[in-house]
């Protein structure tokens, strides 16, 4: 299509110059440019193929003389013409031009530079023509001649129930005509009133709904299309009709036949068109089993290689299925008749290994039964499939082989069918030809048939001629070249018609299978026809030739916009039509110079191509498309853009199964560029389930399982490019379950076991675990039997008498445990007696008057036989009494009436039906135990301290314990506090001293209260008689730490606290200590220290300076000492970063002034504020009630002295503040003024739990109508 841009860019250049040697076409070894189909050096350098005038001039040119200007207007076109001026206007003139001077001699004179653009245009010419492109607005607008689009097959097969269509269309511009003949007449269509034609086009319809018959029009069609420009034709069209004859009526005779005959079942169908689909079948519709024995060959015959009596249990119909109707018919079925010497058709026989001899079937050696004879031929078109059969009989039946002489059989084209007696080759080419030979044998003998095959073909193109299309004066070929076996003839024909009576054109010559061209006008425009035949076919191609005369245009959207990638190669495309062909030239950013060579490569088709984008490259590009008719030019606008690069990809990692992993993939890329990050496992597209997360920059997988192992790529890509890393992901997994577990070396008392190792996944297996399970004593509970490297997959088991084992196989490696293997076979080992006796051996009295002996029992693999038995023996101790003996067949035996725990000897032997067991080892028990008879005496307690007392007593008698001394046991309680009117606990607590003990230290009391307490004995039945009660007092202890410690700072001026009495005050308060020290930053103030009253429960302190904070420390005091502190700090103030930086400003006066200007306008704001609240509306207050405590009442905190744990109940009557938490009323009521209240206890760890409870109830009111709230400065508090 683009053939004239070189002949044109090289007129531009100026004149064009002979090939010199070292030139970069003509360099030795350089392929020649792809629209160079001729060596143009060669060409020049051996003086032929110059066009004939040219030629002429060059050689009658006298020697030594200047070649003058040749006058090519009588030989030359108008086109040629038109190059030349544009030569002779280029060329330069000057010294060493071909008008000044003689030339030099020289051994072989250079002609002038012009002819060598006369050859180029004469050899191009030939070689090239004109492409239309598909635009449609092109398309309409050309004048084209007919071409066929669309046609019937050439044997067209039709069913006769529909109707008939015959399509030809066909495309050209005016749009075609078409008209038929019928067996190469006229066919007319007017006459045929069920003959119509399509409009707008040429298909054919024959309609029968008003009768006729469809055979009446069998026959070769051939379809003509025509403009004025040239006429197309279609291929021959055979039209023949589907045909389904019936079957004729036979009556069939039984087939009698000796068994282990052959026999063969004859079809033969009706002759159909198309041939019929043979399938057997009973006349019960079963279809016929079908095997080496019994087949279908391909003729539609049945074969039996040697008949059965089983062959006789049904009959055999052939069927023959057609096409187009869709019907089957079935023949008269064939009826066996087998003759027998065996007449019992016994049904195991068939599986007899030798099944002819049992049924006294004869053996012989194989013959053919289809094809006959030794030796047969077959002859098969080229492309088509062969198929080459053989069928035998024989006893047995024969196995069939295929083989070719001198070679082997193509693989990739043959198929054995038919159980081997067919040999099917597709697409069958001339290198298939040759002797093939089958191959039928069983054990009596063998027999080769050869099939001689010869491969002809039906024509088929080499060249098929294409539609030719030039400009006014181009010189062009068509060409129509086949091939086959005959070797096809070729004949021409132009518009229909046969060549040599088309009329005569000078510019027309035609050559065995090329016509060629010269000089063509707009009036050789035509249609041609090639129609290449040989006995097997034929083949018809249409080739036209059309001549345009079009200025140039461009194909392409104008001013497009490219976007590149820096440093890629990249091509600018620029379509273009016209004809003649235009030459193409581009230029940037306006600039007059030729874009062509560098780092530009300009391609035949118009594409400008630049080998590396650089940032400069950037700009406005021009391509100018010019023929002799004019010129048209668009414009492409390319920007350059930044690579997308993966800078950080990702890794290759190995990870264990359940962990988190993440795959980095950061990117840089253009930012005027959308980037799209995506991710495929294994080269497929990742889908991001609950298990991933995908973020901008990585992939994390959480929960790593086998199946995620892989390999990651990330995509990073934008629409101009894309950037891939890739990184491989292993998987630690546990080992797969190890497989076929194998038993042997069976040995008395071991076996080799082997197994097949499972897949380590990606983790070596480092053990192998054998487990076994007996079925005796504990079916189903699998035992670890031995361990192994993980190296080996064999080992010798040891194993015990008697025991039905079955083994499996676990894997171990770092990551975990394989599933067990499936089980082995079992293995039984034979009986022994017993080799141990039953461990941990006990007596022990369940009660006062007996002893029960137990003992572990034995396993299956020490129980060594079957009917496992123990022999139960004991007596005294040092009595020398005999020996008591039972036989037990569990763990366990009570032997009863024994005296108060008295020791014993005992004895336990294994026994089972094989003998028993060794000589047991003697075991001590003792008898039941009873309480015991006395109690400590002489128990006395010393005081150590508030809450810890000493306790020594007095050892009792050994005989008085009657059982084995566990420890002396302290009970004790707590009887009641010192305080007032102060309930308390009396739930006992227990300290235990074990062992035969004197002394020991009950610890964990209360101060300041009353205790009892009392001392037993203990054994294994129990307690023992009380001691006499002692009673002693725990003095006064310190106090523990006030409760909800709170800090509070409703201006910048005070700090408030307050607190609740401790929880335990562990005697009498006599008040509270508060240390307070002022701080700011790393500076420290001078500590105070402020007491007070046991009643007070607020303090408030006035800061020295608004900035520093203050931290405080809180103790409750009694007569002992301070208890525990509670510390708390004052709040940072909102200023403090800045006030911490900028001290010096807040002691300014202008400062103090305006945060006091500030705070009043705040003040007096929340005043109004208040007021307009007041007037909204007035709150009802609850009235007073007296409630008593209930467990029902809700926990609330009370400010009374109330000392409780988190199961006790608050008072009434407290009061909530305006922040929702409980405030202290004022009191002086002294602890005189509370009485008991809830109940106390002791907690497990023998701490206090008390309480004090308010001898009255208060007064109990609404948060909201609390009298603080009514103060300015509370408000601010509280919204503060």
């Amino acid at each position: 299509m683009r053939r004239l841009a070189a002949r044109g860019a090289a007129g531009d250049a100026g004149e064009v110059a002979p090939p010199a040697a070292d030139s970069t076409d003509c360099a030795p070894g350089r392929s020649p440019s792809p629209c160079r189909l001729i060596d143009l050096c060669a060409i020049w350098d051996a003086g032929v193929f110059l066009p004939a005038a040219v030629a002429a001039a060059w050689k009658g040119a006298p020697s030594g003389v200047p070649r003058r200007r040749l006058n090519e207007a009588e030989t030359l076109s108008s086109v040629q013409k038109a190059q030349l001026q544009r030569l002779e206007a280029a060329r330069p003139r000057g010294p060493g031009s071909g008008d000044r001077g003689p030339v030099p001699r020289m051994a072989r004179q250079q002609p002038p530079p012009w002819v060598h653009a006369a050859i180029l245009f004469s050899l191009l010419s030939l070689s090239t023509a004109i492409e239309i492109p598909m635009d449609p607005s092109i398309q309409n607008e050309l004048s084209q001649p007919p071409t066929i689009t669309k046609q019937s097959v050439k044997d067209h097969i039709v069913d006769p129930r529909d109707n008939i269509l015959i399509e030809c269309e066909a495309k050209g511009n005016p749009a075609p005509s078409f008209h038929w003949t019928r067996n190469s007449r006229f066919f007319n269509i007017a006459k045929d009133p069920r003959v119509s034609m399509r409009r707008r086009s040429g298909t054919l319809v024959i309609d029968f709904r008003s009768g006729g018959r469809p055979e009446e029009y069998e026959g070769e069609y051939q379809c003509f299309a025509r403009n004025k420009f040239g006429t197309a034709l279609s291929n021959r069209i055979r039209l023949q009709v589907s045909k389904s004859p019936l079957w004729p009526k036979e009556n069939l005779d039984p087939v009698v036949v000796q068994e282990g005959a052959p026999l063969t079942l004859q079809c033969n169908p009706p002759p159909g068109l198309p041939s019929p689909v043979i399938f057997w079948m009973s006349s019960s519709m079963e279809p016929i089993t079908q095997d080496k024995r019994v087949s279908q060959g391909h003729n539609g015959d049945l074969y039996f290689s040697n008949v059965m009596l089983q062959d006789m249990q049904t009959d055999y119909s052939c069927n023959a299925r057609f096409h187009f109707t869709h019907t089957i018919q079935q023949k008269n079925p064939f009826n066996l008749k087998v003759l027998t010497n065996h007449p019992y058709n016994d049904s195991s026989l068939r599986n007899h290994p030798d099944m002819y001899s049992a049924r006294g079937v004869a053996e012989r050696t194989p013959s053919f039964m289809y094809p006959q004879g030794t030796a047969s031929s077959q002859m098969v078109l080229r492309g088509m499939d062969l198929l080459l059969e053989c069928i035998a009989s024989g006893v047995p039946t024969p196995d069939i082989a295929w083989y070719k002489k001198g070679g082997d059989l193509p693989s990739d084209k043959a198929k054995l069918e038919n159980f081997n007696k067919a040999l099917r080759i597709t697409n069958v080419s001339e290198e298939d030809s040759g002797e093939y030979f089958c191959l039928a044998s069983n054990k009596m003998g063998s027999i080769r048939h050869t099939i001689s095959v010869r491969v002809k073909a039906a024509p088929y193109w080499l060249d098929e001629p294409k539609n030719l299309i030039l400009a006014p004066g181009e010189d062009g070929r068509l060409v129509c070249r086949a091939n086959g076996n005959p070797k096809p003839t070729v004949q021409w024909m132009v518009n229909g018609e046969p060549l040599q009576s088309a009329p005569p054109n000078p510019n027309r010559e035609v050559a065995g299978d090329t016509i060629i061209f010269r000089d063509t006008q707009i009036s050789s425009r035509a249609v041609y026809q090639c129609n290449t035949s040989n006995e097997h076919g034929y083949l018809l191609a249409n080739a036209f030739v059309s001549v345009l005369d079009v200025p140039p245009r461009m194909l392409s959207p104008r001013n497009q916009l490219i976007r590149v990638i820096l440093y890629n190669r990249t091509r600018l495309d620029c379509p273009f039509f016209g004809s003649p062909i235009p030459t193409l030239r581009w230029f940037k950013n306006g600039q007059g110079s030729n874009l062509d060579g560098g780092n530009y490569h300009v391609y035949e088709n118009g594409s400008l191509e630049i080998k590396m984008i650089r940032k400069e490259d950037q700009g406005i590009y021009t391509c100018v498309a010019t023929n002799i008719l004019g010129k048209a030019e668009n414009q492409v606008r390319l920007e350059v853009k930044d690579p997308t690069r993966i800078y950080r990809m990702p890794e290759d990692q190995v990870a264990q199964r359940g962990t988190t992993v993440q795959l980095e993939c950061r990117v840089k890329h253009d930012p005027s560029l959308k980037l799209t990050v995506s991710w495929l496992k294994d080269d497929e597209p990742l889908y991001i389930g609950n298990r991933m997360k995908k973020e901008e920059d990585s992939l994390t997988i959480f929960g790593v399982a086998e199946r995620d192992q892989g390999s990651y790529t990330c995509v990073a890509s934008t629409e101009l490019d894309q950037d891939l890393a890739k990184a491989y992901l292993t998987v630690l997994g546990r080992p797969d379950r190890p497989r076929d577990l194998e038993l042997t070396d069976l040995a008395e008392r071991s076996v080799r076991l082997t197994w097949i190792p499972g897949d380590d996944n990606n983790s070596p297996i480092t053990d192998y675990v054998v487990q076994f399970e007996e079925d005796q004593f504990q079916p189903g509970v699998w035992h670890d039997h031995s361990k192994f490297p993980g190296s080996v997959n064999s080992a010798v088991l040891q194993l015990s008498p008697y025991v039905n084992y079955q083994f499996r196989v676990i894997a171990i490696n770092e990551v975990g445990s394989s599933h067990p293997s499936l089980p082995s076979e079992r293995y039984r080992t034979s009986g022994a007696p017993p080799e141990s006796n039953p461990s941990d051996v006990k007596g022990e009295g369940t009660r006062k008057n007996n002893m029960e002996i137990t003992w572990t029992p034995m396993n299956a693999t020490s129980a060594f036989g079957p009917n496992l038995r123990y022999i139960v023996k004991w007596r005294r101790r040092e009595t020398r009494e005999t020996w008591n003996n039972v036989t037990v067949w569990g763990s366990r035996y009570v032997v009863g009436q024994t005296p108060v725990y008295v020791p014993y000897e005992i004895r336990v032997q294994a026994e089972n039906d094989f003998g028993k067991g060794p000589e047991p080892d003697t075991v001590i028990g003792y008898s039941g135990e009873d309480y015991p008879r006395a109690a400590p005496t002489d128990v006395k307690i010393r005081v150590l301290n508030s809450t810890a007392i000493s306790l020594q007593w007095n050892r009792v008698y050994s005989d008085t314990v009657q059982g084995q001394l566990r420890e002396y046991r302290a009970y004790y309680w707590r009887e009641s506090s010192l305080l007032k009117n102060l309930w308390v606990s009396q739930k006992r607590q227990q300290a235990g001293f074990p062992g035969d003990r004197l002394r020991g230290v009950v610890s964990r009391l209360f101060p300041y209260s009353n205790y009892k307490l009392e001392m037993v004995v203990v054994n294994g039945r129990g307690d023992g008689p009380r001691s006499e009660t002692k009673e002693f007092t725990t003095p006064e202890g310190v106090p523990s730490a006030p409760r909800r410690f709170r800090v509070r700072q409703p201006n910048l001026e005070t700090i408030n606290l307050e607190w609740d009495h401790p929880e335990h005050p562990n005697g009498i308060l006599i008040g509270y200590t508060l240390k307070y020290v002022a701080f700011n930053g790393t500076k420290v103030g001078k500590q105070i220290v402020e007491n007070f009253s046991p009643n007070q429960t607020k303090f408030t302190v006035q800061r020295a300076d608004p900035v520093s904070r203050y931290r405080f420390s809180l103790s409750a005091r009694t007569q002992v000492g301070s208890g525990e502190a509670v510390t708390e700090e004052s709040p940072a103030p909102p200023n403090e970063a800045y006030t911490n930086n900028q001290a010096d400003i807040a002691t300014q006066g202008w400062f103090i002034g305006l945060m006091c200007a500030i705070a009043l306008l705040v003040l007096i704001l929340l005043i109004v504020c208040f007021i307009k609240r007041s007037r909204g509306g007035k709150y009802p207050v609850r009235e007073k009630k007296d409630v008593p405590l209930g467990p029902e009442d809700p926990k609330e905190e009370d400010g009374s002295f109330d000392y409780s744990d988190e199961d006790n109940k608050p008072l009434q009557g407290s009061q909530t503040s305006l922040d929702g938490t409980i405030k202290q009323q004022e009191s002086d009521d002294s602890l005189v003024d509370y009485g008991e209240g809830g109940e106390g206890q002791f907690n497990e760890d023998g701490s206090f739990i008390g309480q004090y409870t308010v001898k009255k109830d208060k007064e109990e009111t609404e948060g909201n109508e609390s009298s603080e709230a009514t103060s300015p400065v509370n408000a601010i508090y509280s919204l503060a």
